[in-house]
C-alpha cells in the first residue's frame, strides 16, 4: 500500500515538473525554429474586452498561425483598460499581422521585436502583473536589463513579488516585466529599491496560452 502511494506521489511530482519545464522552454523551442520573439499590443477601449473573448480569438490565431510560420506562446489581458499583449515567435512582424487579420481581424497597434530573460516558475493562483518601461531608443541594452532583473530577484521577496520573466526591445528602449504580486505597488517598490527604474505603468492581467 505504501509503495503504491509513493509511486502515485512521484507521478504527480513528475507531471508537475514536466508542466513547469514546458512553460519555461516554450519560448526556447519557438526560437529554435529560427524565428524571432515579438510582443504585439492591442489597444482597445477600456471595458470593451473580456478574457473569454480574447481566449476565443487566440484559438483562432492558433488555428491559423501555421500558415504564416507563427507560434503564439502566451497572451495577457487587462480587461479594465482594454489592453492585450501577445507573445509569439515569427519570421517577421508582418506574419503576425497576417495571422491576426485572417484569424479574427483584430490588428495590433504596435509590435515589438524582443529578446527574453531566463524564466522563473509561476506560483499557482497568484495574480499576474505586466509592467512596462519606456526608456527610449538607444537608452537600454540587453546586458543592462539582465543586470537590473537580477537586482529585482534579490529584492522581490521583501515585497512578496515573483518576477517570472522580462522581454526587451533594445531598438525602441521598451521593457516588459511579468510578475506575480499582492498588488501593483509591490512591483513598483521592488523596482524602486532594486535599481530605481520605475515603470511607465503596471497592469493587472490575466494570462493565457
Amino acid at each position: 500500500m505504501k509503495a503504491k502511494m509513493i509511486i502515485a506521489v512521484l507521478a504527480i511530482i513528475l507531471s508537475s515538473s514536466l508542466k513547469v519545464n514546458a512553460q519555461i522552454n516554450s519560448a526556447d523551442e519557438a526560437k529554435a525554429t529560427g524565428n524571432s520573439l515579438y510582443i504585439d499590443v492591442h489597444d482597445l477601449a477600456p471595458g470593451s474586452v473580456s478574457y473569454s473573448d480574447v481566449a476565443a480569438a487566440h484559438e483562432k490565431d492558433l488555428a491559423t498561425e501555421g500558415k504564416y510560420g507563427v507560434q503564439f506562446i502566451k497572451y495577457w489581458v487587462d480587461e479594465k483598460e482594454g489592453k492585450i499583449y501577445c507573445l509569439s515567435s515569427a519570421p517577421d512582424s508582418n506574419a503576425i499581422i497576417e495571422t491576426h487579420q485572417e484569424a479574427h481581424g483584430l490588428l495590433p497597434s504596435r509590435i515589438y521585436k524582443v529578446t527574453d530573460g531566463k524564466q522563473s516558475a509561476a506560483v499557482k493562483g497568484e495574480p499576474y502583473f505586466l509592467d512596462v518601461h519606456h526608456l527610449g531608443p538607444g537608452n537600454v541594452t540587453a546586458e543592462a536589463v539582465a543586470g537590473a532583473h537580477e537586482k529585482d530577484l534579490n529584492v522581490e521577496k521583501k515585497y512578496g513579488v515573483n518576477f517570472i520573466n522580462y522581454w526587451v526591445d533594445t531598438d525602441n528602449g521598451t521593457i516588459f516585466c511579468l510578475s506575480q504580486a499582492p498588488d501593483s505597488n509591490a512591483v513598483i517598490q521592488t523596482h524602486k529599491e532594486a535599481h530605481g527604474l520605475l515603470p511607465a505603468f503596471v497592469l493587472p492581467v490575466k494570462q493565457g496560452q
